[in-house]
């Protein structure tokens, strides 16, 4: 049914089935340091826009490099709605993950430079997606009055989550694993993993598989390994490829290979189907290429996976806090093979001519059948809806937009 100009709309299913959706909404998000913390707010802005629902988006970052590409989707996933950033001075000078004692010391400003910032772009509720940002704009938004929604996407919880899990109105999960004692509770509940909308589109077929390849400026017939590094690219796997591409493509493989923003002098250099990219975006062509492909295992890279059952040989990154990109991968038991980083080697690459071969047909169809089976990434409209009722639960004072954020896009 269509609503016309300020009639109420409905939204989603869940809990707040048939909640009035009311004024559109002035969110802002929190997070920043990895394209982790920044493709699952992305996601919920593309879901908002095209709900018609989102009036202003500010995001509060720390501006690290991978942030800002990340960022680069930020207009584009608003979409008509005004758009303001806020890097907060979290980084240290000299570059580099800043230290804790560090990040305390510039906490004070940090937080006072947050509060100013949902003051001005009159934000209603503000989304923590996880980082060192998202722990000043929480507090920032907790001293206001604001309500706070956090968002985990990750199967072990980070320290964001768990410092301020107890400030926040609800923290939603994207997996069970990071709940506390393992169990839902009135703070906390699962909604599954968060993609944007194009990643519903329906599974290609064979032959538009093979124009994706086309697309991507490779041979259709053959099959596609894609490599693709993270946001920030992966050492290990720029080795990989440079030690064993020529064992691939000259078995038949074409190759895809993300090596990460400033990283080309890493690639294998120019060769019959092989292509190097610093950064793949979008990324879903590929998935949807690939006939396999080599990912480190972050949370929204497996949730790309799973929403298009794309055959994957995930490799966790050994050093990522707490280990969660292991404990990622394990969500999606047999749905994928899991690789150490010490298992790149030549005996991999024997594994993956097998599995991306004619011989390899039924493992990549079984390994189809299992991702069906795992929770699929249609978390944002739960988070959507969880926001609307922290709005609407709401006590907070009201502050009335500077003009520079009234329409348009804003800086």
């Amino acid at each position: 049914m269509d609503h016309g100009p300020g009639q109420p709309r409905e939204l989603g299913s869940g809990r707040t089935r048939g909640a009035a959706v009311g004024a559109p909404l002035r969110l802002a998000l929190a997070g920043g340091g990895t394209g982790g913390h920044v493709v699952p707010g992305l996601a919920v802005l593309e879901h908002l826009t095209a709900s018609g629902i989102l009036d202003h988006a500010l995001w509060i970052g720390s501006g690290r490099s991978a942030e800002r590409r990340a960022l680069e989707g930020l207009e584009a996933a608003a979409g008509p709605a005004s758009v303001e950033r806020v890097v907060l001075p979290l980084e240290r000078a000299n570059g580099g993950a800043p230290s804790r004692i560090g990040t305390l010391a510039r906490l004070p400003r940090a937080v006072a430079l947050a509060r100013r910032a949902l003051v001005q772009s009159g934000s209603e509720v503000l989304l923590g997606l996880g980082g060192f940002a998202s722990v000043s704009a929480v507090l920032a938004a907790r001293s206001l009055g604001l309500p706070v929604v956090l968002l985990e996407v990750n199967a072990a919880p980070g320290l964001a989550t768990r410092l301020l899990g107890p400030l926040v109105q609800r923290v939603l999960h994207s997996a069970a694993p990071s709940l506390p004692r393992g169990r839902e509770s009135r703070r906390h509940r699962v909604v599954g993993p968060t993609l944007g909308p194009r990643y519903a589109a329906p599974m290609p077929s064979e032959p538009e598989r093979a124009a994706r390849r086309a697309q991507l400026g490779f041979e259709p017939t053959r099959p596609l390994l894609a490599v693709l590094g993270g946001s920030q690219g992966a050492g290990a796997f720029n080795r990989f490829v440079g030690a064993h591409v020529d064992r691939l493509v000259s078995s038949g493989i074409s190759v895809l290979h993300q090596v990460g923003p400033g990283r080309l002098a890493e690639s294998a250099g120019g060769r019959p189907h092989y292509k190097a990219l610093e950064y793949v975006s979008p990324v879903l062509p590929a998935l949807d290429g690939a006939t396999v492909v080599l990912v480190r295992a972050g949370a929204s890279t497996l949730a790309e996976v799973v929403a298009r059952r794309t055959a994957a040989i995930v490799v966790p990154y050994p050093h990522a806090a707490g280990d969660h990109q292991r404990h990622n991968a394990l969500q999606l038991g047999d749905g994928v093979w899991l690789v150490p980083e010490s298992g790149l080697d030549g005996a991999l690459v024997e594994r993956i001519l097998q599995l991306a071969g004619p011989g390899g047909a039924q493992e990549r169809k079984r390994m189809a059948e299992t991702l069906a089976t795992r929770p699929q990434p249609r978390g944002a409209s739960q988070v959507i809806e969880e926001l609307l009722d922290a709005r609407a639960k709401s006590r907070a004072p009201s502050w009335n937009p500077a003009p520079k954020l009234a329409g348009g896009h804003g800086r």
